[in-house]
């Protein structure tokens, strides 16, 4: 089940990116996708979620307020929103799916996820 991200960068402090979750092979409409990061030297660490059907969102304290998650059904895609950008936002970002309708926060309940895309927030 491959999922595919896109959109990362180098971005200034303050910035902005949107990151893209798609899956070229399976419909996402129905399933719980999440987003999560790892910067070099740490763990996986849970940034957000949508759950199937009912699209109810989640986030980490860290990024409350400024990244939202939301979904195209008519682009099969789950977008990653993110706005004001930190320095301790740098890191790989991952989506990843369960085939569940519903969020989880720990990684290892998902075991399809997608190669990463880097996110660099630096001046």
């Amino acid at each position: 089940v491959p999922l595919v991200e896109s959109g990362g960068g180098l971005v200034q402090p303050g910035g902005s990116l949107r990151l893209s979750c798609t899956a070229p092979e399976f419909t996402l409409e129905i399933y719980a996708i999440a987003w999560f990061r790892q910067a070099p030297g740490t763990e996986r660490e849970w940034v957000s979620c949508i759950s199937g059907r009912i699209t109810s969102t989640d986030y980490a304290d860290s990024v409350k307020g400024r990244f939202t998650i939301a979904r195209d059904n008519s682009k099969n895609t789950v977008y990653l929103h993110m706005n004001n950008l930190k320095p301790e936002d740098t890191a790989v970002y991952y989506c990843a799916t369960d085939l569940s309708e519903f969020c989880s926060r720990l990684p290892f309940e998902y075991a399809h996820w997608g190669q990463g895309t880097q996110v660099a927030v630096s001046s």
